[in-house]
C-alpha cells in the first residue's frame, strides 16, 4: 500500500514541475512516439507498429481502483470494433513486468500491455492521473481524451469516433 501511495504521490510530484513538466497532450495534437518493449518481452514502437490504424491508449496501474472494472468492460467493445480496425494498447505506468503479465492474465483481457517502468510515457503524454485514455486516429491526431474512468457508452462513442 505504502508503494502504491509513493508511486501515486511521485506521479501528481512529476506533473507539478521540477526538470521537465510533463506534456500537455491535448485533442488536435499529434499523438508523441515511443518506443518500449510489451509484457511479452516483444518490442514496440509507436507509432510503425501501428500505422495507418486508429489506437486506443490506456495508461493504467494494478493499484488504480478504476483501472480493473473498465479494462473488464471495454474488453467486449474491443472485440466489436478489432473487425472495423480499432487497436488497442494498455501502457503500464510505472510498475514491473512481472506485476503488470500477472495483472493482465487476472483480467483476462486480449489487447496488448505495454511496458512503462519509469513512466516516461506517461510523461510525455502528460498524463496526470489514471487511468487516462487517448483514441487516436489513424493520422496519429488525439481525437479524445479521456482522464478517469471511463463508462462503456462512453468508450463505445470515442472509439467510433476515431474509426469514422
Amino acid at each position: 500500500m505504502i508503494h502504491r501511495f509513493g508511486f501515486l504521490l511521485l506521479l501528481l510530484l512529476s506533473a507539478c514541475g521540477g526538470d521537465k513538466s510533463p506534456a500537455k497532450l491535448n485533442v488536435g495534437d499529434i499523438a508523441p512516439t515511443f518506443q518500449t518493449t510489451r509484457a511479452d518481452g516483444m518490442a514496440a514502437e509507436f507509432p510503425a507498429a501501428w500505422a495507418g490504424k486508429p489506437v486506443v491508449i490506456r495508461f493504467w496501474a494494478d493499484w488504480c481502483k478504476y483501472c480493473e472494472p473498465e479494462m473488464k468492460a471495454i474488453e467486449p467493445i474491443y472485440q466489436q470494433l478489432k473487425p472495423q480496425g480499432l487497436q488497442m494498447i494498455a501502457i503500464n505506468a510505472g510498475q514491473d513486468r512481472k506485476t503488470v503479465v500477472a495483472y493482465m492474465e487476472k483480467l483476462g483481457v486480449s489487447y496488448p500491455a505495454l511496458m512503462d517502468e519509469d513512466s516516461a510515457i506517461a510523461k510525455r503524454y502528460g498524463v496526470v492521473g489514471l487511468p487516462t485514455t487517448y483514441f487516436i486516429d489513424a493520422k496519429g491526431i488525439v481525437r479524445v481524451k479521456l482522464i478517469g474512468e471511463a463508462e462503456a457508452a462512453g468508450f463505445e462513442r470515442a472509439a467510433r469516433e476515431i474509426l469514422k
